[in-house]
C-alpha cells in the first residue's frame, strides 16, 4: 500500500510517472504479470474452484493494496503537492529529478547483458521519449471514439517509466474535459475515458509481459531510454513560454529549460542540489532495504 501511494503521489506531480515509481519500488514485474492475468479465464475458476481460488489467480491482494493506496495517495496528498508545485517548484522538481536520475542505474542495472540490439532499444527509448515531452498540445473536436482513446493512451502512459498520463492527456487536447467531466459528472465522457482506460491498460500490459519474457534485456533497455528522454521534462529550472487556461486552473503548455543562472527568480540552487542528491540516495536506500528483505527471505 505504501508503494502504490508513492505511485499515487508521483502521478499526481506532472510529468514523473507512477510507472517510475513502481520500477524502483520492485513491483513493476509483478504489477504488469497481475494486470495481465485479468481474462475472462478468471470466472470460470471462480465458478470452479470458489472465490478463493479466484483471488489468489488475480493477485488480489497485490492489487486491492496497490491500488488503494493510489487513491488514498491522490485524495490525501494531492493539495500537498499541488501547493509545492505552485510555491516551490524548483524544489520539488529537483527532489524528482534526482530521484529519477537515480533510477535510469536502478533500472539499466537490471540488463545482464549489453549488446547492439540492446543499445538500439536504449536509443528508440530516448528518441520516443524526448519526441513525446516535446509535442505541442492539441486541441481537436471531441467524439467519445477519440475520448476512448485518450483514455487508452493515457493510461499506457501511466504505467510506462518516464512518462506521465496527465501529460498525454495535455498533449492529445483531453485534459479540460476530463476535468470537466469529472465535475460536472458527464457519464459519457467518463464512461468514454474509463472504457478506454480499461481497454489500454489491459492490452498494454500483456503486450509488456509478452516482452518481458521474450526481450527482457531489450525492454529494460527501451524502458531506461523512456526514463532518460523524460529527464528534460523535470529539469528544474524552466522558463514558461506558453499557458492555457483549463478550469480556472493554469496549465503550462510550453517550456524551455534554462540554467540556474539565466532562471527568472530566486533559482535556490544549493537547496536544489540538497533536494536532488537526498532523491538521488533515496533510491538506493530503498535498494538496499529491499535486498535485506530479500536476504532475509
Amino acid at each position: 500500500m505504501l508503494k502504490g501511494m508513492a505511485m499515487g503521489a508521483a502521478d499526481v506531480v506532472p510529468g514523473v510517472s507512477g510507472g517510475t515509481i513502481a520500477f524502483i519500488s520492485g513491483i513493476y514485474e509483478e504489477l504488469i504479470t497481475s494486470i495481465d492475468n485479468i481474462r475472462p479465464n478468471l470466472l470460470r475458476v471462480w465458478s470452479s474452484d470458489g472465490f478463493g481460488a479466484f483471488w489468489k489467480a488475480l493477485n488480489g491482494n497485490f492489487l486491492l493494496a496497490l491500488f488503494a493506496g493510489i487513491v488514498i495517495s491522490v485524495l490525501s496528498l494531492s493539495r500537498l503537492l499541488s501547493y509545492l508545485l505552485a510555491e516551490h517548484p524548483v524544489l520539488l522538481w529537483a527532489f524528482f529529478f534526482g530521484l529519477v536520475l537515480a533510477s535510469i542505474l536502478y533500472v539499466a542495472r537490471q540488463i545482464d547483458r549489453w549488446r547492439l540490439a540492446v543499445w538500439v532499444m536504449l536509443l528508440a527509448g530516448i528518441a520516443l521519449a524526448t519526441l513525446v515531452v516535446s509535442l505541442p498540445a492539441a486541441d481537436p473536436e471531441f467524439g467519445l471514439a477519440y475520448l476512448f482513446l485518450c483514455g487508452a493512451l493515457a493510461i499506457c502512459a501511466m504505467i510506462l517509466p518516464g512518462i506521465s498520463g496527465a501529460f498525454i492527456l495535455v498533449l492529445l487536447g483531453g485534459y479540460k474535459t476530463a476535468l470537466d467531466a469529472i465535475h460536472e459528472r458527464d457519464l459519457a465522457v467518463l464512461l468514454a475515458l474509463g472504457l478506454g482506460a480499461v481497454f489500454g491498460l489491459l492490452s498494454f500490459a500483456r503486450l509488456l509481459k509478452w516482452m518481458f519474457v521474450r526481450f527482457r534485456n531489450g525492454t529494460l533497455a527501451l524502458l531506461t531510454g523512456f526514463i532518460i528522454g523524460s529527464l528534460q521534462k523535470i529539469w528544474p529550472w524552466k522558463q514558461v513560454l506558453e499557458t492555457r487556461m483549463f478550469d480556472d486552473k493554469a496549465v503550462v503548455i510550453r517550456e524551455a529549460n534554462v540554467a540556474p543562472w539565466n532562471f527568472e527568480g530566486n533559482p535556490m540552487l544549493w537547496q536544489a542540489v540538497l533536494l536532488a542528491i537526498l532523491g538521488f540516495a533515496l533510491i538506493f536506500l530503498l535498494e538496499r532495504v529491499a535486498d535485506r528483505k530479500n536476504d532475509t527471505a
